[in-house]
């Protein structure tokens, strides 16, 4: 049902508002961040001027007329390019409905009130109407300058990645829009090809406890580059314990932005080292072997030939025996004491076994290069493989 005061008084307010704007603009602009200049006086006076038509219309006329319906829109996309804040936004709007309805008052005479208080609810609606389309056109905005903002984030990093951190004024400005202190300490981390959505959880738990992060997603596996903390205690255990159920592999620490191409590459090779998927993160420091393996798998499988292949000479109960007595030996502290205790047998049964080993394959394990060269060899050949 129309009410015929509302629409009078709403034709006569359209003839001369200017002096709502001037009362209104006077409010907004004592209000931050229209205060600190923001949005000129100007421009906002520019947008209320339109903003109070459409209403008015609306309030006047029953609708809005086409050639103002996307304003509300528009300017909620633009207070958002212009930075303004949601809330101050809405605030400066909601002053809409206040002094669109001082201004009916001072226009109604006596009798015009009751029936003008029964249409307050028609006011409010068409201030909101103009409010909803302020916050859909904005947050139209924020999701679009946040698309425009990761697609130059994706951008700058790959180029970090393709220059690998040789042109300083690339790791500069890739630092700048990744928000990165180009000088900070640096881990990366490169996902297994299933773990992608696993990474993103626990990079949105970094960054709630303040971790500066950039994931860059990859076919071959999602990466991750976190500048750690300088006064946490234990800035690469608070990572670690994050991708505690992320299947990746993780770089050491490196120094400066520059550096993070080169630890990209060794958490990728830590990762992709072979073996079964790791339930959580592996360290290239505890897969310095697998790495070399799988770096040059051609030549570890010669190696491991070369090294184990004469066992293949001897029965294999034997062979079995020594390969075992080995392997222990290799993961323990290298004292002959401690090898007889783990294989419950006497320290010159050992000597023996490294003896026979030393004969038939030309390494004693007792001494570093050769426990290195045998430590590699077992890796790429851990089974009894018959020689």
């Amino acid at each position: 049902m129309t009410n015929e005061v509302l629409v009078r008084l709403a034709r006569r307010c359209l003839e001369s508002y200017e002096d709502l704007i001037d009362g209104w603009a006077e409010q907004v602009m004592a209000m931050e961040p229209y205060a600190q200049g923001l949005v000129s006086r100007a421009e906002v006076l520019e947008g209320a001027r339109v903003g109070f038509e459409l209403i008015l219309r609306h309030l006047a006329e029953g609708r809005v007329p086409p050639e103002l319906r996307p304003h509300s829109e528009r300017l909620g996309e633009r207070r958002a390019g212009q930075g303004v804040p949601l809330e101050s936004l809405l605030a400066a709007a909601r002053l809409d409905a206040r002094a669109l309805w001082q201004g009916l008052v001072r226009l109604a005479a006596p009798e015009d009130l009751p029936p003008l208080l029964e249409g307050a609810i028609l006011v409010w609606e068409a201030v909101e109407q103009h409010n909803t389309g302020l916050m859909t056109g904005y947050q139209r905005a924020v999701l679009e300058m946040g698309r425009q903002r990761e697609d130059e984030r994706r951008t700058w990093f790959a180029r970090l990645l393709d220059n690998d951190g040789r042109n300083p004024d690339v790791v500069r400005d890739a630092g700048r829009v990744l928000g990165f202190d180009v000088a900070a300490a640096f881990v990366a981390v490169v996902a297994s090809p299933a773990a992608g959505a696993a990474l993103r959880v626990a990079a949105g738990g970094m960054s709630g406890l303040g971790l500066r992060t950039h994931r860059h997603e990859s076919p071959s596996g999602d990466m991750l580059v976190v500048q750690l903390p300088h006064r946490a205690p234990d800035p690469e255990r608070l990572v670690l314990d994050a991708l505690a159920r992320v299947a990746c592999g993780v770089s050491p620490r490196v120094n400066g932005l520059a550096r993070v191409p080169h630890a990209v590459r060794l958490a990728a090779a830590t990762i992709r080292a072979g073996g079964a998927a790791p339930a959580g993160p592996m360290r290239l420091e505890d897969r310095w072997l697998e790495v070399f393996v799988a770096h040059s798998p051609e030549l570890a499988a010669e190696l491991a030939e070369r090294v184990l292949g004469p066992l293949g000479s001897i029965g294999a109960a034997e062979r079995e025996r020594l390969l075992e007595t080995v392997r222990v030996h290799l993961a323990g502290d290298g004292a002959i004491a401690e090898t007889a205790a783990a294989l419950y047998c006497h320290r010159n049964t050992v000597q023996h076994r490294f003896a026979r080993f030393r004969e038939l394959t030309g390494r004693d394990v007792r001494v570093p290069g050769d426990a290195a060269v045998v430590a590699l060899a077992l890796r790429v050949r851990p089974a009894d493989e018959g020689g």
